[in-house]
């Protein structure tokens, strides 16, 4: 029987032996984090746009702003609303969100020519809640969040990959 220890070690060796290598990890991660600081984030429409917006830079600055502004992303954000659990009287009992993200990255001042381009998407649900408004619309707010984390978290590791792999870009 393996131990956990065992088992880690095996699992190390495996990982180094095809190649593996840590995002962030390494000169080559260093490029990518220093590449994400100099990314500017335009706006986004909407509230949920917004929220999009403020997550991507908590993700992608170190330092909370951008050291160096060199890229521009420009991100196509829409969420969808499906309701599900249809009651007999025509009611529903859970809705389910749908979040898709299309971002392009361009140097600053040449928006034509894009860099990296890409997608992400992300899906989360809840319950509604009869007869109260605002835990409702509480429970809405929560659930734009969570989409919006996990669209930024997508795009930061996207971004990422991309500059990791163009470190003199």
């Amino acid at each position: 029987m393996w131990s956990n220890k065992s088992f880690a070690a095996f699992a190390l060796l495996a990982l180094s032996g095809c190649g593996f290598a840590p995002l962030y990890g390494g000169a080559q991660g260093q490029a990518a984090t220093a590449g994400l600081d100099t990314v500017q984030v335009q706006n986004i429409p909407n509230r949920t746009g917004q929220m999009l917006r403020e997550t991507l830079q908590q993700q992608l600055y170190t330092d909370g702003a951008p050291t160096t502004e060199l890229y521009s992303l420009s991100v196509s954000y829409t969420i969808n609303q499906n309701l599900i659990g249809i009651q007999e009287d025509s009611s529903s009992t859970r809705d389910r969100f749908n979040a898709t993200a299309i971002w392009k990255l361009t140097p600053i001042g040449n928006p034509n020519q894009v860099l990296a381009s890409g997608n992400a998407t992300a899906m989360d649900a809840l319950n509604v809640i009869d007869q109260q408004y605002f835990a409702s619309n509480l429970e809405t707010e929560t659930v734009n969040q969570q989409l919006a984390n996990e669209i930024a978290g997508q795009i930061t590791t996207q971004l990422a990959a991309w500059f990791r792999a163009h470190p003199s870009s």
